[in-house]
């Protein structure tokens, strides 16, 4: 499972000419799942994201985390994340998860980390052309692999 995860003002996601979610000071989460992903991954991202200490103390220094300052998070599904580029200049996906094995995880990392927060988390619609906006914070971007917890 893959994460980009970035301090943000505000962002919103937009399908078809309409929002559908918005949050104010937090986290955009862009989600990448691949087929070797189990809910383990789930919830260590879940965790790790949640506590990620990013956001400036009373001294300016980075080191209160999404719970700390009551944040918000939106979380976008991205299997774009998985891209491969290696051969030519056009990207296949074949690392990306299909959608019958994404669709539970990303269900599961966002209602896990609305129980982590104690706040609804806004999402993206899998599979949707989603227009994503966002005022990044800092700018602070954090990329996190399950399959690089060390």
């Amino acid at each position: 499972m893959r994460a980009v995860i970035q301090r943000v003002k505000h962002a919103s996601v937009t399908i078809e000419g309409s929002v559908k979610s918005s949050i104010g000071q937090g986290f955009l989460v862009l989600l990448g799942v691949c087929n070797e992903d189990t809910t383990e991954d789930v919830e260590w991202l879940v965790k790790k994201i949640a506590n990620l200490r990013v956001f400036d103390d009373d001294e300016g220094v980075m080191n209160r985390s999404l719970l700390d300052v009551q944040g918000e998070a939106l979380v976008v599904s991205q299997f774009t994340l998985y891209a491969s580029y290696k051969k030519g200049n056009r990207p296949s996906w074949f690392r990306a998860g299909s959608h019958e094995h994404s669709i539970p995880l990303y269900q599961a990392f966002c209602q896990q980390l609305s129980e982590q927060i104690g706040k609804s988390v806004g999402t993206g619609e899998f599979g949707a052309d989603m227009k994503v906006e966002l005022l990044n914070d800092g700018p602070v971007t954090i990329c996190m692999d399950t399959k690089n917890k060390e």
